[in-house]
């Protein structure tokens, strides 16, 4: 909500849609630390111990597109970057281990749209 109010919205709405991904076992590390013990190891792949799997996140996103459909207009999301490649996967109707392909900078812009050639990635990771 902070995040959203310092962008300048601060009418917003939260929702647990939008949260984190829960790591289970691996909050705090690393992805390096973690491949120390589990070489290869991809969140969208294997998720994690404890925590959500790649079904579970990519169903998630697609709950979240559900309600953001449900708004007049536009929807503005902010979120993490691992749930927000999610979202974009989701929107394209993707497999959700495409979502590791998607390289994502802290605090960036993306637009995703419907448009003649369907749901795509109309700006993904701008400055």
């Amino acid at each position: 909500m902070r995040t959203a109010e310092i962008a300048g919205f601060s009418d917003s709405t939260l929702t647990p849609l939008l949260k984190e991904v829960d790591y289970g076992e691996y909050e705090g590390k690393t992805t390096d630390e973690i491949r120390k013990s589990r070489p290869g190891w991809d969140l969208y792949k294997d998720g994690s111990p404890g925590g959500e799997t790649p079904a579970q996140i990519l169903a998630r996103a697609r709950d979240f597109l559900s309600l953001a459909a449900k708004v007049q207009g536009r929807a503005l999301a902010f979120s993490h970057g691992h749930f927000l490649r999610a979202i974009a996967i989701a929107w394209m109707g993707l497999d959700i281990e495409a979502a590791g392909t998607l390289y994502l900078d802290v605090a960036t812009l993306s637009i995703v749209r419907e448009d003649d050639h369907g749901r795509v990635l109309a700006v993904w990771n701008a400055p």
